[in-house]
């Protein structure tokens, strides 16, 4: 059921997305669905935050098999080649991050990006802090201004390869994970000096 309405909402967004497709695609009656969720918009949210939990368990895996020792910004560039990865292998999940992300209406979109939104505070803001108990971070560096940066940034890398309009600068649409990894880890140089410590 999940799978069908992942692939539903991400092709067509909450609006035109069909529960009828969904339950057909489940194999199981339309009237089923409602003995879980309330509506179509409280299924959508469960959709997002399922989608949204199961990229960062992914994700915060990945992250912990890099390097240690290495410097915040090629380490940060490594975090940015993975997003690619994982976003070339699961599309799935980046049609509903799409879907998330692009939702036009104000209401729908507060509350299916509201559990995102909260993955991303709560896998990032502890990164951040053992890179500045490392010292590889500015003392002074505003914790929420530098998470705000990342993820306003992180959707982008996600999104920008696969839909038309989102990247007129980098040249990212249409290019492999391999082909955007050094156009990831350019502009995560170029952010460097945001985080680094001025020497």
């Amino acid at each position: 059921m999940l799978e069908a309405a992942q692939r539903e909402f991400g092709a067509h967004g909450y609006s035109t997305g069909s529960l009828n497709t969904i339950a057909r695609e489940a194999d199981i009656a339309k009237g089923s669905l409602f003995q879980y969720f309330s509506d179509k918009l409280e299924f959508f949210t469960y959709v997002a935050e399922e989608t949204a939990r199961r990229i960062r368990e992914e994700m915060e895996l990945g992250i912990a098999a890099l390097d240690p020792d290495q410097s915040f910004t090629h380490w940060l560039g490594d975090v940015g080649c993975l997003w690619a990865d994982y976003f070339a292998a699961h599309p799935l999940e980046r049609a509903v991050t799409a879907a998330m992300n692009l939702e036009i209406d104000n209401t729908v979109r507060t509350l299916v990006r509201g559990p995102s939104n909260q993955h991303y505070r709560e896998s990032i803001s502890p990164l951040l802090a053992r890179w500045r108990e490392r010292g590889e971070i500015r003392a002074d560096l505003d914790d929420d201004t530098a998470l705000a940066l990342l993820m306003i940034v992180l959707p982008h890398l996600a999104l920008a390869p696969y839909y038309d309009g989102l990247d007129p600068i980098l040249g990212l649409r249409g290019k492999s994970p391999e082909e955007q990894y050094p156009i990831i880890r350019t502009f995560v140089a170029t952010l460097g000096p945001i985080f680094e410590p001025k020497h």
